[in-house]
């Protein structure tokens, strides 16, 4: 395994690793706001937001798992989860592009 690679890979554990500190703050996360949250902080909602905010629904609202207690604990398990989630969706999106990229460059050179 080359340095670089090793070095990235230990930011991401890393970062993966500081994820439920954001559970130590208060209120909500910047530009996690609901709707009704945005129009109490701003006083109105854009119509476009207003109208797609129904569009897309995450898979683990607010960070939690099913089942799992509303405590530090069951909350710091659902921001590891959601972070492993992300990270894998990541690399698969960047091995994708770069296989892509990749074949693109072969087809052109020969």
């Amino acid at each position: 395994m080359d340095k670089l690679l090793r070095v990235l890979l230990v930011v991401f554990a890393v970062l993966m690793i500081s994820v439920p500190i954001g559970l130590l703050a208060s209120g909500t996360a910047y530009g996690e706001w609901s709707t009704g949250e945005l129009k109490q902080l701003v006083g109105f909602v854009p119509s476009g937001l207003d109208s797609m905010s129904n569009l897309w629904h995450a898979p683990f609202p607010d960070y939690s798992l099913p089942g799992l207690p509303n405590t530090f604990f069951g909350l710091s398990l659902g921001y590891y989860v959601s972070a492993m989630v992300g990270v894998a969706i990541c690399v698969g999106a960047f091995i994708l592009i770069g296989k892509v990229i990749t074949r693109y460059t072969a087809k052109n050179n020969e």
